[in-house]
């Protein structure tokens, strides 16, 4: 199972979280995307801040969740907008996705 290839994504969440835990601001959140219900994706979240984590916050928070980059990967940065149903004018936010593997005896 460890030669599995899976894919994680960062975005940025920027009316705050609901789950895992309610955030009173923005912040960045780390999801694993797995098959099965997306309540049950490993997700890590950063306490409230617009900075973006950096190559080893994110490596930390892969670590902490089982999982590391995969061979050659890197994180791959594109641009999207917020939606437009949301409490605040429609804005760019950055999203990155990166392929990942399980730790050795890691969660995947």
């Amino acid at each position: 199972m460890n030669g599995r290839v899976l894919r994680a994504q960062i975005t940025m969440r920027c009316c705050g979280t609901t789950a895992p835990k309610p955030t009173a601001g923005p912040c960045w959140q780390l999801f694993v995307a797995m098959t099965g219900l997306v309540s049950d994706w490993p997700v890590f979240t950063w306490p409230t801040s617009l900075q973006a984590p950096t190559v080893e916050e994110r490596a930390a928070a892969l670590a902490s969740l089982g999982f590391t980059l995969a061979e050659d990967a890197d994180w791959e940065w594109c641009e999207d907008t917020t939606p437009e149903y949301h409490p605040h004018p429609v804005r760019v936010v950055l999203m990155a996705a990166a392929q990942i593997r399980p730790l050795d005896g890691g969660a995947g």
